[in-house]
């Protein structure tokens, strides 16, 4: 079938877009790394970790299924029952079976959980604060709040080629 297509030439960025796109790409490796490393030093947590206390924090009961968190965090359901395990083993959070049906796993926040979370969230925002929004103007912000939406506004990028 591929050779009764007409294969298309690639479409080459131009200067400015390849301009942008390194730059993307280094916000992309540079800031996540920031952030883990400085949640590393200060908290023992890694970014995974922080994220998932997180979400686990902003939901009603502090509660999830395990799911649902993995969907919502990007990860897999066997990455997110490692980090579980390990993370159960710390005291941060439970695993149970949910009441109406057995197969189903949630994941609760602890406590002590909590209590991480809001030790490690104080230093976390000020990394944050410090690798973009102090190096932005309000308008840069508003603007980035902008270009991240479009992004995103599609839905999940495909991992897969179509």
């Amino acid at each position: 079938i591929a050779s009764r297509q007409k294969i298309q030439p690639p479409r080459w960025l131009s200067e400015e877009e390849l301009s942008v796109w390194l730059a993307f790409v280094r916000v992309l490796v540079e800031v996540p790394a920031a952030l883990d490393a400085q949640l590393q030093r200060d908290t023992n947590l890694n970014h995974f970790e922080y994220g998932v206390l997180a979400r686990l924090s902003a939901v009603p009961g502090h509660s999830m299924q395990l799911a649902e968190l993995a969907h919502g965090s990007n990860s897999s359901l066997s990455r997110l029952s490692h980090l579980m395990r390990r993370m159960e083993a710390r005291g941060l959070v439970t695993r149970y079976p949910l009441a109406t049906n057995g197969r189903i796993t949630v994941a609760e926040l602890t406590p002590v959980g909590l209590e991480t979370l809001k030790a490690a969230a104080p230093g976390h925002v000020e990394q944050s604060r410090q690798l973009i929004f102090d190096r932005l103007s309000t308008q840069q912000v508003a603007q980035l709040g902008d270009i991240c939406r479009a992004l995103a506004a599609k839905g999940e990028f495909p991992l897969k080629q179509a």
